[in-house]
């Protein structure tokens, strides 16, 4: 009589996690075969309908073609060749002429979004990031919505623009990962009404996935109110985070208001005793970022060191900037330094 063998999870979870890799890997090529098919696909249309209009020229006469095209592949293949989606094939030509520049790391529905950029340099480095970062189409949208490019360009010479724009961000060193001002729109704290920086972190703990996309590249979470011992004094700096591309901590402490002396002398005491009893020796110096309402230009300056590379005062928005707000701050910012240079 022959034994009946017991299943148990310990013996049928290796032959589970064999058939659901084969699944998955299968899954995965079919998204990517049929993602590289429809992107050649409505290429194509893209480059035959600009064909037929000539370029810009003889849109009149375009227009009453892709009526007369969307009626017919409709009633054909059906929906998904409405005239606008032919529209938007016609632009997705336009913008990326070179089939070559067509990544099949992107979807057509990143694409979509891409096409709506007017400005090349703008688009570039959007796709850049969006394949860099493996952003998905909604993290796109809200950097997108965000104005991640003007923020990192308005500062920016031109040499660096055009850097942003070829390659996307290049985080190199601790001040790149400074962000002036952070958009914390996801937190949902409505603009003169009070709360306290106990409720601004634990908000920003409940939306930690967004916080760290609005951080940017490589950042992974090491914790919250992370408490220091000195002698017999405990400090608990707000969050703590480890960047993976500059191989450096991060510290953060949130504030409202003012920055002053007191809150940087007491981020440069987190930095130092982060250098000098928790970083390795391969590890870069960490980094100290003061994120204010308020970033007390004068005083950040006359308290840190010409030379400093390590603390950081950046003011955070609770609201989706405009373009015209960030060019404004942004002209503020350089007419101070002219006026600081000129004394």
């Amino acid at each position: 009589m022959s034994k009946n063998l017991s299943l148990t999870n310990e013996n049928i979870n290796p032959i589970f996690e064999e058939i659901r890799d084969l699944i998955n890997n299968s899954r995965n090529r079919v998204y990517s075969t049929v993602n590289t098919e429809m992107l050649s696909l409505y290429w194509n249309i893209g480059k035959i309908i600009m064909e037929i209009q000539q370029g810009n020229e003889r849109a009149s006469y375009g227009d009453s073609v892709l009526n007369k095209l969307s009626q017919k592949l409709t009633a054909e293949f059906g929906k998904g060749f409405s005239k606008r989606n032919l529209e938007r094939m016609r632009k997705f030509y336009i913008f990326f002429p070179i089939a070559t520049t067509v990544s099949t790391q992107l979807s057509w529905s990143h694409y979509l979004e891409l096409i709506k950029i007017e400005e090349e340099p703008k688009r570039n480095f959007y796709v850049q990031e969006a394949i860099n970062s493996r952003w998905s189409v909604r993290e796109l949208q809200r950097q997108k919505n965000s104005l991640l490019y003007e923020r990192l360009a308005l500062s920016q010479n031109k040499e660096k623009v055009l850097e942003l724009a070829e390659k996307g961000q290049i985080i190199k060193s601790g001040k790149d990962l400074v962000k002036d001002p952070f958009v914390l729109e996801f937190l949902d704290i409505k603009e003169n009404t009070e709360y306290l920086e106990a409720d601004l972190e634990k908000n920003i703990l409940e939306h930690l996935k967004e916080f760290l996309l609005e951080l940017g590249k490589g950042f992974s979470f090491v914790g919250s109110q992370v408490r220091l011992t000195l002698e017999e004094d405990h400090f608990y700096p707000d969050l703590v985070f480890y960047n993976r591309l500059v191989k450096c901590f991060v510290i953060i402490d949130l504030k409202i208001g003012k920055v002053t002396h007191q809150d940087i002398g007491q981020m440069q005491m987190y930095v130092n005793y982060y250098d000098r009893e928790i970083k390795n020796e391969d590890e870069n110096p960490t980094v100290g970022i003061l994120l204010c309402t308020d970033r007390n230009k004068t005083v950040v300056k006359y308290t840190l060191p010409k030379d400093n590379k390590s603390v950081f005062a950046s003011e955070y928005k609770l609201h989706l900037p405009t373009e015209k707000e960030l060019i404004e701050a942004v002209e503020e910012e350089k007419k101070n330094l002219e006026i600081n240079e000129n004394k």
